[in-house]
């Protein structure tokens, strides 16, 4: 090798000359990570929003899946935690049952780490922990446990531990939940900030709409006293159907600002997207349940912006209660 040849070697932590102690030298790159470790900001707890329904159909699994795909397409870092025994979730976002080595059964028997169970899906910042069938075996294997009702919140709460702002943490966590008012409901209720309901444009929407109401007082009486409900989406909607358009009209007048004003109508490709692995924004980006997801996230940002902000002042009147008495 020639004199020349030497001058062209890069020099990487693997060829760098080692001190007197055996370690290789920081080199100029070593330098400017640390200095960049330095200026980042440590990375702040997830919101976590439990997309939850104990009526079957409604679009929770579908809502999770593309509402987490269009949250990352606009930047964010989206974990999808799979909360039904189905694991309609982690088909629909292309993991085989073959590949969940770890599962959000292990999770919450406390057996593994949250984030053993994450894995990588083919959408660029989404990550997905997964489910199997055991999980319809949790209140058994958890019995009368006194934490049986916050193994979720336990499990989620170290997530962004010792992680630096968009450096493998995570901005948002959504939880797809069975349909039905369980332990794993209760769990992910427990857990969240805030839950999303997705409704279905059908008869009975509303009667389905107030017993999970109930359900919410009491986990905030009991469990959770900080959740709220973040918002009402309208799924399956068919503008030729009189039914759906007055679905939509009793659904805002009873719930009022609580419903968001995007409507995600029924879609051909949205139902497609499933079969093959793939959220339907990855499936065909332009079809009209695509787009409507995309704005539905936007909607969900805007209105986190808003949460957020209520939650500061209505800290700020707490600490001027307690610094007035």
């Amino acid at each position: 090798m020639s004199d020349q040849d030497d001058k062209t070697i890069p020099l990487t932590p693997e060829s760098a000359p080692a001190t007197a102690a055996g370690e290789p030298s920081v080199t100029q790159a070593d330098s400017q990570v640390v200095v960049l470790a330095e200026r980042a900001e440590p990375a702040k707890p997830p919101r976590v929003l439990a997309i939850a329904n104990q009526k079957g159909g409604v679009g929770k699994t579908t809502t999770a899946i593309n509402l987490g795909t269009a949250l990352a397409a606009i930047g964010e870092r989206v974990l999808v935690i799979d909360l039904d025994p189905q694991g309609n979730a982690s088909t629909g976002l292309g993991i085989d049952r073959r590949n969940r080595r770890v599962s959000t059964y292990d999770v919450l028997i406390g057996e593994s780490a949250l984030r053993q169970a994450v894995v990588a899906t083919a959408v660029p910042r989404l990550s997905l922990a997964p489910s199997t069938m055991d999980l319809s075996g949790l209140e058994l294997a958890l019995g009368q446990a006194r934490d049986r009702a916050f193994r979720l919140r336990t499990a989620i709460a170290p997530l962004n531990a010792n992680k630096f702002a968009g450096a493998g943490d995570f901005s948002y966590v959504l939880v797809d939940c069975p349909p039905s008012l369980n332990l794993l409901t209760v769990n992910a209720m427990a857990a969240a900030h805030a839950i999303l309901v997705p409704l279905q444009c059908e008869f009975f929407a509303l009667e389905g709409l107030s017993q999970l109401l109930q359900t919410v007082e009491q986990v905030k009486t009991t469990l959770n006293p900080e959740l709220t409900i973040h918002g009402i989406v309208l799924t399956m909607f068919d503008a030729r159907n009189n039914l759906s358009n007055q679905v939509v009209a009793d659904v805002r007048e009873f719930m009022g600002r609580k419903v968001y004003d995007t409507i995600i109508p029924r879609n051909v490709r949205v139902s497609e997207a499933p079969s093959y692995g793939k959220p339907v924004l990855v499936y065909d980006l332009k079809c009209v349940g695509s787009e409507a997801y995309l704005r539905l996230a936007t909607e969900v940002i805007q209105r986190e912006k808003e949460l957020i902000s209520e939650l500061g002042q209505k800290a700020d009147d707490r600490r001027q209660m307690v610094g007035g008495g």
